[in-house]
């Protein structure tokens, strides 16, 4: 290999992958033994790795690529596998698959020595080092790979610091051709294959798109740009779309940019792994925002468009002055709310009985209405639902002008139908488009949620759940001329309970505590305004838990299902991540 550097005998790479009893060379996967002294890199990277782990498996190909291209440029450089499987089969069928070196399987001791030798906490680790001194260049070379790639040879802190002056002067003379631009590609393409110069870009707004496939949150994201998209295009604005994907194959790209009618860089172009960084991407979706000189005016606004919906063209191209528009705008919409602007949408004005019927949203008009977003995969939803079917009973005794309508989150019917026939109120059909407007307009990030609209349509609450679970039906109709009242009546009560008491469920005292939200230790229910509290412990118990000895109260758990792809289920909610 060019410029390459022998390790010396006596230290280097030869003293740390050589073993106590004397083995002097590593291993190829087909079997053939590498003396360690004939190893000519003057870079060597030791791979922590394992076929059991799926971190290392998506890692390990794209070490490969880098590997493999570094190896084709002459550069002086090798890794060495230094294996966590559990097996020698294991290993085996792993290491078939790198094209590079490794410590026997056989030698768990020489595998043992190096984890402990560079700490090893967690892998994939890449560790890389100079041959010859054994001075480590950097442990973050799994990171240094995913962000930089073949470009971050030989890894060496001046190396990196000099990438990242790149990058910073990069931004500070950024321009469209450096954005979407690489020295074999001056083009991007649309959905039917067609080339299209990036210098057709100049002197536009350009909407820079991170997109992958079949994610629930960019699929609606990109549904609502498109029709911005167009609207913008109709209105003459000079704007343009580039959808950078991260999809790892060809047939999951075109997937995905079938529907879309802007421009994308082509798939497995590196510029999209490096646009990523660039941005500092960690969530989608994420919309950047580059001016018609090049530069970046404003680093995301997806939120902006997810809050407004294809109505966010008004405020293009989202200067503060626009932007304090579309607040406006959205503020008289919110004034003008009512329970049919809420449910009404073309011919869906209507939601379903229990028996299937079509209930024109004309019946609900002047009543108090909660709108309960939830879904039968969702744990605390389940464990939420007697609570809800009870309180609603007790109210609909006293109160014919309430209402409930279930909006669902579940992904199939026969789900769908199962969990809605035990809730006595109505709903929107499965997969209705007015639930993805009333999550945005409520910004529901997290169900079970219950948001509550007066007799007027006005939101009377976007949070009704927790009174509900304090207060029961007492809560009912939601004001806060009416939690203030509840609130008062308790802090009475509070004045005859005792300020300290032991309870068989916590081996602590508990004080009597003025509180927020918390999850009773007793019930698993929600609670607020006052606690039973055990502070060092983090222990709480519902004042009626508390008085009324009662003990823990056991939720099922049948028929349970996994939750969704974007939803974490935590406590007593599963919110979007």
């Amino acid at each position: 290999m060019a410029d390459a550097t022998h390790a010396a005998a006596d230290g280097g790479i030869a003293t740390i992958l050589a073993s106590a009893d004397g083995r002097d060379f590593l291993l190829r996967n087909s079997a053939d033994k590498v003396k360690i002294s004939s190893i000519e890199a003057s870079t060597v990277a030791l791979y922590f790795s394992a076929s059991w782990c799926p971190p290392c498996r998506r890692f390990t190909p794209k070490l490969v690529e880098a590997y493999n291209e570094l190896v084709s440029q002459g550069k002086s450089f090798e890794v060495v596998f230094v294996s966590g499987d559990s097996d020698q089969e294991a290993f085996n069928a792993y290491f078939a698959k790198m094209p590079w070196l490794a410590v026997p399987f056989s030698d768990s001791e020489a595998l043992a020595k190096l984890n402990e030798r560079y700490k090893v906490m967690g892998i994939p680790h890449l560790v890389i080092l100079d041959a010859k001194s054994g001075e480590i260049y950097t442990e973050d070379g799994v990171e240094l790979v995913h962000e930089y790639g073949t470009e971050a040879y030989p890894f060496t802190t001046e190396r990196i610091n000099e990438l990242e002056e790149q990058e910073k002067a990069a931004k500070d003379n950024q321009t469209i051709h450096s954005l979407f631009g690489t020295p074999t590609r001056d083009y991007l393409i649309t959905n039917k294959g067609d080339k299209v110069p990036i210098s057709d870009l100049e002197g536009k707004y350009v909407g820079l798109c991170f997109v992958v496939n079949g994610y629930g949150p960019v699929v609606q994201f990109t549904s609502v740009l498109a029709k911005m998209y167009e609207k913008l295009k109709a209105v003459g604005e000079k704007f343009e779309v580039v959808a950078v994907s991260l999809d790892g194959d060809e047939e999951s790209f075109n997937e995905s940019f079938a529907d879309m009618p802007w421009l994308a860089i082509p798939q497995g172009d590196k510029m999209c792994e490096k646009l990523a960084r660039y941005f500092e991407l960690s969530g989608l979706p994420m919309l950047v925002l580059i001016g018609p000189d090049g530069k970046t005016l404003n680093d995301d606004i997806a939120d902006i468009i997810d809050e407004h919906g294809p109505d966010a063209w008004e405020g293009f191209p989202f200067s503060a002055e626009k932007l304090e528009i579309l607040a406006e705008k959205a503020k008289a919409k919110a004034e003008s709310q009512t329970l049919e602007s809420l449910l009404v949408t073309g011919d869906l004005d209507f939601v379903l009985g229990k028996d299937g019927a079509k209930v024109p949203v004309s019946e609900l008009v002047g009543k108090t209405v909660l709108l309960y977003f939830s879904a039968k995969w969702c744990p605390p939803c389940r464990a939420f639902l007697p609570k809800l079917v009870n309180e609603y009973n007790k109210i609909k005794e006293k109160h014919n002008d309430f209402e409930i309508v279930f909006i669902s989150s579940d992904r199939e019917q026969s789900s769908y139908d199962e969990f809605f026939s035990d809730m006595p109120w109505l709903a929107l059909p499965l997969g209705d488009e007015r639930k993805q407007q009333l999550s945005k307009i409520f910004k529901i990030t997290g169900i079970p949620s219950l948001v509550a609209i007066g007799p007027d349509g006005k939101t009377v609450t976007k949070d009704a759940k927790t009174p509900l679970v304090a207060h029961g039906a007492d809560a009912f109709p939601f004001t806060d001329e009416k939690l203030q009242e509840l609130e008062k009546k308790i802090d009475e009560m509070a004045k005859g309970w005792p300020e300290k008491l032991k309870h068989d469920l916590h081996e602590h005292e508990l004080v009597l505590t003025r509180c927020t939200t918390y999850g009773c230790d007793g019930c698993d229910e929600m609670g607020d305004s006052w606690s039973y509290r055990c502070k060092e412990c983090d222990f709480d118990l519902h004042p009626k838990c508390a008085l009324e000895e009662k003990g823990d109260v056991e939720m099922g758990e049948e028929n349970a299902e996994a939750a969704p792809a974007g939803y974490v289920c935590e406590g007593d909610v599963c919110r979007k991540v």
